[in-house]
């Protein structure tokens, strides 16, 4: 496959030179000329602007640092859209915006030409040994088109649905991710403060159920399928009374727990619903109500 990629930062460049080793025939840009090094080295080809990449690829991949980048590489002046052919596709590695991926796909189209927003993750380590999950938005016809290629930097590749889903999922997994960081820096300072050693809280909770995969193989499956509220393997109403000594001890020293206070909330409200008895994860549905949307398929 003719690719054409461009950003070779410390995603990107590992992400093209996987394709290099399965293969594919790369033409590469980036910005910073010496980047290319290994990969010139390695049998690609240098151009000297996004458009002369789209016009020596069949597909063309970015992994840029956000939406303003990928915008103006995809459809600004000198661009990937001024050369790429008509039957081509154009993918987008970055974490990037729904409405921006959108808008370019809607221009992309009008030359007959598919465009998917194909985020990754798995960091660089994921980069590097080719074991990235990644999510594509946009036509499934392109998707299958492509896959060889995205099946030499993932083994995870997921079709997501149209245009946007994937940027969508992607920002979902990093929301979770950055929000659980947050939530756990307030336990940890808590129970620190409290008089536990750092590497103790560690321990106990690595080995304890959410350690053991409670997040993953309990708590999502609960929210996403129906019946599951039913099965209690933690009433509500103790989970309650679990979270209120937490954020008791938080009080007590002075430890700032916004987002446990917002929880515990939460939590109440769900008891207040007469929903105590019920698995604590049915407290999302306080959530859904807010949002007025059902997560259960």
């Amino acid at each position: 496959m003719r690719i054409g990629f461009i950003g070779l930062g410390n995603m990107g460049g590992p992400m093209a030179s996987n394709m290099i080793k399965a293969g594919h025939s790369l033409t590469v840009y980036d910005i910073r000329r010496a980047v290319a090094d290994q990969h010139l080295a390695a049998g690609a080809k240098w151009a000297d602007s996004p458009a002369a990449v789209a016009a020596e690829s069949e597909v063309v991949f970015t992994s840029l640092p956000g939406p303003k980048e990928v915008e103006e590489v995809a459809v600004g002046e000198g661009g990937i859209l001024s050369k790429l052919a008509r039957g081509a596709v154009y993918a987008d590695l970055s974490t990037n915006s729904p409405t921006v991926i959108r808008r370019i796909a809607a221009a992309f189209k009008g030359r007959g030409i598919e465009v998917l927003d194909a985020p990754v993750s798995g960091g660089i380590l994921g980069a590097r040994k080719a074991t990235l999950a990644v999510m594509v938005g946009g036509e499934r016809e392109a998707f299958e088109r492509i896959k060889p290629a995205l099946d030499a930097i993932g083994d995870k590749v997921s079709y997501i649905g149209e245009n946007g889903a994937g940027a969508v999922a992607k920002l979902v997994h990093n929301m979770i991710a950055l929000c659980s960081t947050q939530l756990l820096a307030e336990a940890f300072t808590m129970g620190i403060k409290a008089g536990v050693a750092p590497e103790a809280l560690l321990k106990v909770v690595q080995d304890g159920a959410y350690g053991q995969g409670m997040l993953l193989k309990g708590t999502m499956p609960s929210m996403v399928f129906p019946g599951r509220f039913d099965r209690v393997t933690f009433a509500l109403r103790l989970a309650k009374k679990d979270l209120g000594l937490a954020t008791e001890i938080g009080r007590e020293l002075n430890v700032p727990m916004p987002i446990a206070a917002l929880v515990e909330q939460d939590l109440l409200s769900a008891i207040a619903n007469g929903l105590g008895e019920k698995d604590m994860t049915v407290a999302v549905t306080v959530q859904e109500n807010r949002a007025n949307v059902k997560i259960r398929t």
